[in-house]
């Protein structure tokens, strides 16, 4: 019987049906001479088999956890689903994420598949994840991951590991933690999508500028005005919607951005990352 060649699509395809790792799954594939039940069966982890059978499941509880570097100068964000709130709230699983984070933070790497493959407990980030899908008996997955340096970063996790936030400030006066702490309890409470109108994409852009024209066709307005109407409501959106142009939750007299230059007028936030449950 010829050997019966295994190609990169179909270890990526049993990768994805049950979350063991790639070897793994060519290695099992290759047993189970391309049979992908067979190959299901081979993999021996309780847990990459149960990984499986919930694939098709919510995982939209879980925990949140925010880490910064002695030196403050990187921090990540990881969240870690599974589908009840009983097993986020068990001190094991939250325990397990802090652990992860540490990981991320240590070895600070480029995105999620990377932190995923990093060694971990004498596996790796991957397969202790779905060991763990065996141990608890639900879904689990880790649902992101996100990481950012700068001279300054705070973080700040919010309603008990349910949303995290880690921001960037231009400066390292330590003075300029507690701003950096209402910074981002502002990303919190009011999502922005950007720091500034600079860093939202063109094409988020360009939609804001046909929907105010079609409102304004809508709403009856002459041909002549109705460019100025949209750039209008461009704005109005710029200002809901970057942080910097936010109304300060703390004091809605003043802007996020004049907040910062109110404590130095160089002050200003280099870049954020917010990740939320659900």
């Amino acid at each position: 019987m010829s050997e019966v060649k295994i190609s990169a699509a179909d270890v990526k395809q049993l990768r994805d049906q049950t979350g063991a790792g790639m070897l793994d799954c060519k290695k099992a594939l290759a047993e189970a001479e391309g049979d992908f039940e067979k190959a299901i069966e081979i993999l021996r982890k309780k847990g990459q088999k149960l990984s499986l059978k919930r694939a098709e499941r919510e995982a939209k509880e879980g925990v949140v956890y925010a880490l910064v570097s002695d030196d403050a100068k990187k921090g990540v964000l990881v969240k870690l689903s599974c589908e009840t709130d009983f097993v986020a709230k068990n001190s094991d699983f939250v325990e397990l994420v802090k652990r992860i984070a540490h990981t991320a933070l240590d070895a600070f790497p480029a995105d999620k598949d990377a932190l995923q493959d990093l060694s971990f407990d004498g596996t790796t980030v991957r397969d202790k994840v779905i060991e763990q899908v065996g141990v608890i008996g639900e879904k689990i997955e880790l649902a992101a991951y996100e990481h950012l340096e700068a001279p300054q970063v705070v973080s700040y996790i919010h309603m008990g590991y349910k949303a995290g936030v880690i921001v960037g400030l231009n400066k390292d006066n330590g003075q300029f933690t507690d701003a950096g702490k209402d910074v981002a309890m502002q990303i919190a409470a009011m999502k922005p999508i950007a720091v500034d109108k600079d860093g939202v994409d063109q094409t988020v852009v360009d939609k804001e500028i046909e929907i105010g024209r079609e409102q304004a066709r809508m709403e009856g307005k002459p041909d002549a005005i109705i460019e100025k109407i949209a750039l209008g409501k461009l704005n109005k959106f710029f200002k809901e919607n970057t942080l910097l142009n936010q109304d300060f939750v703390k004091d809605s007299k003043q802007t996020v951005g004049h907040y910062l230059k109110s404590l130095d007028g160089e002050l200003t936030v280099q870049d954020f990352r917010h990740v939320m449950l659900g």
